[in-house]
């Protein structure tokens, strides 16, 4: 894949997904991209992080069903720190 094409956002992991992000946020702090360019890594960004928070809520998720599993019938909520 060349790096003008990024991946769909979908098929990104977690891991993957932030670690653009970083990228996209550092690029944009340096203030050197284009308008246009920033644009478009605004939008990515954006995506990538409403990605992320699906994944984390995901996970969240699990944990709360293998915790009601190990208790057998009640479920708490996790928490975060």
């Amino acid at each position: 894949m060349s790096p003008k094409t990024p991946a769909p956002v979908d098929s990104l992991s977690f891991e993957q997904a932030l670690e653009e992000l970083k990228r996209i946020v550092e690029s944009l702090e340096s203030g050197q991209a284009k308008l246009d360019e920033a644009i478009a890594a605004y939008e990515r960004g954006a995506q990538l992080k409403a990605h992320c928070e699906a994944k984390l809520k995901e996970a969240q998720l699990k944990i709360e069903r293998v915790s009601a599993g190990a208790k057998g019938v009640s479920s708490e909520p996790f928490e975060q720190a």
